[in-house]
């Protein structure tokens, strides 16, 4: 296929989880602002399923290129991963697989789809058609006023005068019926209409061709056969008139289809004042301008709507209606209306035919001359003023579809003669509303599931308990309620009021208000929605309303809230009694609260995990640190990640006896409980083999063995431990050994710094080791700063900070306290690049102090403070 493009918006996705809902975004934007919103929700969902598979199973940046070209647009979603194949099928729906879902949605929504590979990447593409909307003719062609412009004509105009007899035979035919059509007057008088009438196939019970040519007055569009095998599309109006011998004959006068505003007859006015003796067919003049070409690109509300104006204006009446089926086909919902007052809105629903107060007759026509109190009719038109009422069913291949009413203030204002008018005109609409129809619950369905992949999506994406309560209620507020509360249940499974939201936000309190003061609800003991009853109970004092609102008399429905057989709580969900749950919404309700119970239950299952693992992370940490004699002690620890795993990162500082003091920083290789088996063997260890007597190499020596001894469950481990020994004035003498660890900065008070100490094997590798003993006095001023690889090794692209740039940070640092040397070490390796550490940091500092007296700031090790 060949187009030229009009638009043209690109953008590039990471492979990360959240460029899936990026990508629906950009969709969303670009088509709305090129004006293509029939596309819109095909859109999103065939992108959000192809940018999925990219991201997930491709595992690469993907591209996504959206273009316009006249009559549709063309969405093109490319990836790095070419060699990885299609599947060639189509997995069953619950059988857990994805793979092959985006092509097969679509293969069933685009007008065309296709995949093309490269050396380098592969690109899968599907196009989308736009409705093109033409100039077809005028629906109604009405006399032109005083300052109106007259309609153009494009072309020659000839008007094809013929006529024909009883029989359909043709008697005369003009000179512009032979340029039209080719046939000259000597070869047409040969023919009957029906040879040269290609009347168009309506099923439904639309009139035949035979049927039209019995009417007195008609006019419609139609095609006549050319000499030379062509159809011409004519628009045309016949007139039957008695000849000679009163023996009747039809005369018919065509045009051009894009002329057909030159014979169209305008639908007559109605008056009191003005008697119609001899009223039109339906399916004449009032009813042309509804022909299958204009239907065809109309929308269903746009139809109805020209449907119920047509027929109040064909029969007189003073107001017409048009009801149709909902999808369980046990309700009919008004769905337009013309004359009728505020109180019979779009959406009102009354039950089908075969339910206790059903609307009546639905598959017969039928005539209702005076609507009494006690007639049927009453709930649909009370307090109307309507007197009388005409109904008719709308069917296709036998089944009701709905129904089309016209009433009149009049009593008796309606005869049969009227019903088989309007019924024929019923037949002659009822394919093009249900196709309209069906094109709408297709739209809606679509719309349901882009939603419910962006709440999907939505919620997926937070692990956070009240953003994800809040979440829920603010997805359903208001595309599927006016108000949403939820509950949560605690160990004993009692309810908690736990999230409120509301539509007009200054409602938000009454409504929590309400809430509170209603019985406590006792959650749905079936799967699915069921009615909520607890605000009725509510006194009437209670609350204060705003004037005109009572929330107790609203529509509320309650869904469960269980994930993993778990009952989480309850979703509370309200709309107003005028407007109450449809099945389609409830149901729509229900797939959402199942979603929303299972992010709930992941966010509680991260928090009791995350909290699990912040208490085993204080646990393998000192809960304080004691006072060391002429030494101000600074400690920053930072744990990375999400908080959800025990990082391997730990530091310890203690007393072995009244003049040594143990210190210790730490790397155990990998995270979580492994890493924190070896943390909590490490940090004991060293405090019981050093208050055993065991210098500094023996300590070490031994707790290598210990880690060896752990088989499978060992992990390697790189150390810095030492003694500090205080000699007073302002001196310390530290002895300490490094195994396989980052070698401590020293820091002298007049600025001189030096990596100091013997780099060493680390532990759990070596089943012997020999470590040499450092040693180092500090003088009044001086800082050795141990620290942990999260520190050096901190990245910015391929840039690492490295002990070259830590260098340099810790020259700015001369003169400070202990505490504030850790901090800036911290705020450089944070930021030092834009995203937040990808590895755990400890820092601990110490620094000789010109009294005999410690220095010390209470410890706060919250994951980015100091001591």
């Amino acid at each position: 296929m060949t187009f030229t493009i009009t638009a043209q918006a690109h953008a590039t996705f990471e492979p990360e989880s959240r460029s899936v809902a990026e990508a629906r975004r950009f969709v969303r934007k670009t088509l709305t602002e090129w004006g293509a919103l029939d596309a819109v929700d095909d859109a999103v969902l065939l992108v959000s399923e192809l940018v999925t598979n990219a991201v997930v199973h491709a595992g690469t940046r993907t591209d996504v290129t959206c273009l316009r070209y006249e009559g549709g647009i063309q969405i093109e979603v490319e990836d790095r991963y070419p060699a990885r194949e299609l599947p060639l099928y189509i997995p069953e729906q619950d059988s857990g697989h994805e793979g092959g879902r985006g092509l097969y949605l679509s293969a069933m929504v685009a007008s065309a789809w296709g995949v093309d590979y490269s050396r380098t990447s592969k690109r899968v593409w599907f196009r989308l058609d736009l409705p093109t909307i033409t100039d077809g003719g005028t629906i109604v062609a009405s006399p032109v006023g005083l300052g109106r412009p007259l309609p153009s004509v494009t072309g020659e105009l000839r008007v094809a005068v013929v006529r024909a007899d009883a029989d359909g035979r043709v008697r005369e035919w003009n000179a512009d019926a032979e340029a039209l059509f080719g046939w000259t007057g000597q070869q047409a008088r040969q023919l009957k209409l029906g040879e040269l009438i290609s009347w168009p196939h309506r099923p439904g019970g639309v009139l035949t061709l035979v049927d039209v040519l019995q009417l007195s007055r008609w006019q419609g569009e139609y095609g006549v056969r050319h000499r030379d095998g062509r159809v011409v599309p004519v628009f045309a109006s016949h007139v039957q008139t008695l000849a000679d011998g009163d023996d009747p004959s039809i005369v018919c006068l065509m045009v051009l289809e894009e002329h057909r505003s030159v014979l169209e007859v305008p639908a007559p006015v109605r008056s009191e004042a003005v008697e119609v003796v001899q009223p039109v067919d339906p399916v004449s003049a009032e009813w042309a301008g509804l022909s299958e070409s204009v239907t065809a690109r109309l929308g269903l509300d746009e139809l109805l709507q020209r449907t119920v104006e047509r027929a109040r204006d064909s029969l007189g009446g003073d107001a017409a209606y048009i009801l149709l089926t909902t999808e369980d086909e046990g309700e009919m919902e008004v769905r337009a209306t013309t004359g009728l007052p505020q109180n019979l809105h779009r959406g009102t629903r009354l039950l089908a035919e075969g339910s206790t107060g059903r609307v009546f007759s639905a598959r017969l026509p039928a005539v209702h001359d005076d609507l009494g109190e006690g007639a049927p009719a009453v709930s649909l038109l009370r307090g109307t003023g309507m007197r009388s009422l005409l109904t008719v069913p709308l069917m296709v291949e036998g089944r009701v579809i709905g129904q089309l009413g016209v009433a009149s203030e009049q009593p008796g204002r309606f005869d049969n003669e009227d019903a088989i008018r309007l019924q024929r005109a019923a037949d002659r609409i009822a394919l093009s509303v249900e196709s309209a129809r069906l094109a709408e619950l297709e739209r809606i369905r679509r719309g349901w599931l882009s939603f419910l992949a962006e709440a999907s999506d939505l919620l997926a994406g937070t692990l956070h308990h009240e953003m994800t309560l809040a979440m829920v209620a603010q997805l359903v507020v208001p595309r599927l309620a006016t108000w949403c509360a939820v509950y949560t249940v605690d160990e004993t499974e009692t309810p908690r009021l736990s999230y409120v939201w509301h539509a007009d936000e200054e409602m938000i309190d009454p409504l929590r208000d309400l809430l509170e003061q209603a019985p406590l609800p006792k959650g749905p003991t079936t799967p699915g929605a069921a009615r909520w009853t607890c605000l009725a109970e509510v006194p009437d004092d209670a609350v204060e309303f705003p004037p005109d609102v009572d929330l107790r008399k609203d529509h509320v429905i309650a869904l469960p809230l269980v994930a993993r057989g778990h009952n989480l709580g309850m979703l509370v969900l309200g709309r107003p009694a005028r407007d109450p749950f449809h099945r389609d919404v409830v149901d729509l309700a229900e797939d959402l609260s199942r979603r929303a119970a299972l992010a709930l239950d992941n966010a509680r299952l991260y928090s009791d995990r995350a909290a699990t693992s912040h208490q085993l992370q204080q646990s393998l940490l000192p809960s304080d640190l004691p006072e060391v004699p002429s030494v101000d002690v600074g400690v920053v620890y930072q744990a990375a990640g999400e908080g959800n795993e025990v990082g391997g990162d730990f530091y310890d500082l203690f007393a072995i006896d009244g003049e040594r003091f143990g210190f210790a920083i730490g790397d155990v290789c990998g995270k979580g409980a492994g890493a924190a088996a070896v943390t909590g063997l490490a940090r004991h260890a060293l405090r019981i083999l050093a208050r055993e007597g065991h210098d500094v190499s023996a300590v070490l020596e031994r707790l290598n063995k210990e880690i060896l001894g752990e088989g499978a469950r060992a992990r390697f481990l790189t150390l810095l431990y030492g003694e500090i020994r205080p000699r007073g004035r302002g001196r310390v003498e530290l002895r300490f050994a490094s195994a396989g660890h980052p070698l401590p900065m020293l820091l002298r008070s007049n600025g001189e710094l030096d990596t100091v100490g013997t780099e060493q094997p680390l532990l759990g590798v070596l089943d012997e080791l020999d470590l040499k003993v450092d040693e180092v006095t500090l003088r009044a001023g001086d800082v050795l700063v141990c620290f942990t690889d999260g520190v050096t090794e901190r990245r910015r692209d391929r840039q690492m900070l490295g002990e070259d740039g830590l260098a340099r940070v810790l020259a700015d640092c001369v003169s400070l306290n202990a505490g504030a040397v850790a901090v800036r070490v911290q705020r450089a390796v944070v930021s030092f690049a834009p995203d937040a550490p990808r590895d755990d940091m400890a820092v601990m500092v110490l620094r000789a102090t010109p009294g005999d007296l410690p220095v010390r700031t209470p410890l706060r090790s919250n994951g980015s403070s100091y001591q």
